[in-house]
């Protein structure tokens, strides 16, 4: 268990979208942000694994010659695969690989119970910004919500193992609070959606393999709340993606670079919360 909870928290990540060219203004930003991924996080932080589907939904009631950009995802799918490393993305992967620990940590009960704490105020940050800012209306009561389940997830990980609630730690308080001072006008919603984005995406991809590894190791196959959804998943992700591409329609290139430059900080504020996991974040 030791070998495959290590080879979880180095493997490749997943993630979707068909490859894009960066707009020249901003490739060179992006190169330069290439490094700081891996020294807060070694989990697949980007979103999904199927290529094709985003290009598609964007698609879907556009006419190709009209289309002055590509679609967003696709750009941030660009972005995100250079921020991981050559072992994880063979032909793309530009960043520099972590140092493998001598010994692979185990997490116990209790950094897990962190790790869902840290996890519950970002996500209770997400969705009171959703509800509050007009222009993310299109995102409430998305499906996507995780709050409720977590709240019945953290009480019953106390109740079981005895253990009591902590408080959010650095890594969940710190990245809850720059989401929450992220959006001052409608200028920055672009930024938000890229946090948004890989907070939800990732839970849906490689977090749900990471709470099958954790419901192995520490809950005897309990399943937890926070890896449940109402409905399908796929179907789920279609309509929140189609969403996401009939707002970045109406931005600008300087947007959608704001959106796009934004990817580094999210992996390294979604990376810290699950270093609980991995020992990357002490609580």
């Amino acid at each position: 268990m030791k070998l495959s909870i290590a080879l979880l928290f180095t493997a490749g990540s997943a993630t979707a979208f068909v490859p894009s060219s960066l707009a020249p203004s901003s490739y060179s930003r992006h190169l330069a942000i290439k490094s700081v991924f891996y020294k807060n996080s070694v989990l697949c932080m980007s979103a999904e694994t199927d290529v094709a589907e985003s290009a598609a939904i964007a698609d879907k009631d556009t006419d190709a010659t009209t289309l002055e950009f590509p679609p967003i995802l696709q750009e941030l799918r660009d972005v995100a695969m250079r921020l991981h490393t050559r072992e994880q993305a063979p032909r793309e992967g530009q960043a520099e690989a972590p140092k493998k620990p001598a010994e692979p940590f185990v997490p116990t009960q209790a950094d897990y119970l962190q790790f869902l704490v840290d996890s519950y105020v970002v996500y209770v940050a997400l969705e009171e910004i959703v509800n509050e800012v007009d222009a993310l209306a299109p995102f409430r009561n998305s499906g996507l919500e995780r709050t409720q389940g977590l709240e019945k997830d953290i009480q019953y990980m106390c109740q079981r193992f005895d253990l009591l609630r902590p408080e959010a730690g650095k890594a969940g308080s710190m990245y809850a609070a720059q989401l929450k001072n992220m959006i001052k006008s409608d200028d920055d919603i672009p930024e938000f959606m890229c946090h948004y984005y890989n907070f939800y995406f990732a839970h849906l991809a490689g977090g749900r393999m990471i709470g099958k590894q954790m419901s192995k190791l520490l809950l005897d196959g309990e399943a937890l709340e926070f890896y449940k959804w109402g409905e399908n998943v796929n179907e789920l992700k279609d309509s929140v993606k189609g969403k996401i591409e009939e707002l970045a329609k109406g931005w600008s290139r300087k947007e959608r670079d704001s959106c796009i430059d934004a990817t580094a900080a999210a992996f390294m504020g979604g990376g810290a919360i699950n270093g609980y996991l991995y020992g990357g974040s002490p609580h």
